[in-house]
């Protein structure tokens, strides 16, 4: 029977190592948390996802049913409870665990680094502007805290119904409302920022790969200052090209 991997999460860098196991002779499970995430993954063979979010109990069975040789978690970088509970699978059913990381952004000029979300609503609440909010949709319950909110936020988040639904429901108004998919060129950010009259670009520290370089040269060019929540410490794990090799060499590749 060919051996099993087990990946976990939907990012850019994840969807690539998927298509890069398709030339390895595994059979690999995905799993994401929405049927949207699921969607951007291309079939292949020997490929199963599973749009579900587990629990740590619905983890272990998977493990102890399916018993991969791996669990790539390859989870948003500020995904922090998912990657603690698959952690905990792992190392309760004694089951090989890889942290896909991301590098982290480089520092810029003009950048306020706040610690998490809340900081960063406090900051907002002492300042003038519009506002541009990069953050996703499962932050902006915190936001609704800003003083005017309704008036001085516009924001991006993923074309999703949930997604949209909540943000209606939580009272921003629909003309400040972006439903797209990333990644976004800096020329669109800069021309999203300006539509808005942006004064202030809130952002995680996504990494290159998702987006931010682009983000923080467009917010220099659009006159907007900056602010951005730190990651949850320093990320343990390993880098994208070391999974590649480590799969390599245990499973082989069909150059």
């Amino acid at each position: 029977m060919k051996p099993v991997v087990w990946l976990i999460g939907g990012t850019s860098e994840g969807r690539s190592l998927i298509r890069f196991m398709a030339e390895l002779d595994i059979i690999l499970y995905v799993s994401v948390a929405t049927d949207y995430g699921a969607s951007l993954i291309e079939p292949q063979p020997e490929l199963h996802v599973m749009a579900e979010r587990m629990d740590l109990a619905a983890m272990k069975n998977f493990i102890a049913t399916k018993r991969p040789d791996y669990v790539i978690d390859a989870t948003h970088p500020y995904a922090t409870i998912v990657t603690a509970t698959v952690q905990k699978a792992c190392e309760e059913s004694n089951c090989k665990y890889l942290r896909l990381v991301r590098p982290v952004a480089d520092e810029h000029e003009n950048c306020i680094t706040v610690q998490d979300f809340n900081e960063a609503v406090e900051l907002l609440g002492h300042t003038e502007g519009n506002i541009f909010l990069t953050t996703g949709s499962k932050t902006l319950q915190e936001f609704t805290s800003v003083p005017d909110y309704k008036d001085r936020i516009a924001l991006r988040i993923l074309p999703m119904p949930d997604s949209l639904n909540k943000a209606l429901e939580l009272g921003y108004k629909p003309a400040n409302i972006i439903c797209m998919q990333g990644p976004f060129s800096e020329l669109l950010n800069i021309e999203m920022m300006k539509r808005y009259n942006t004064r202030y670009l809130v952002t995680k520290d996504s990494g290159s790969v998702g987006g931010f370089e682009e983000k923080a040269r467009a917010a220099a060019k659009a006159g907007a200052e900056l602010i951005v929540i730190a990651r949850n410490g320093l990320e343990q794990g390993t880098g994208y090209s070391e999974i590649v090799k480590l799969l390599k060499d245990r499973y082989g590749y069909r150059e």
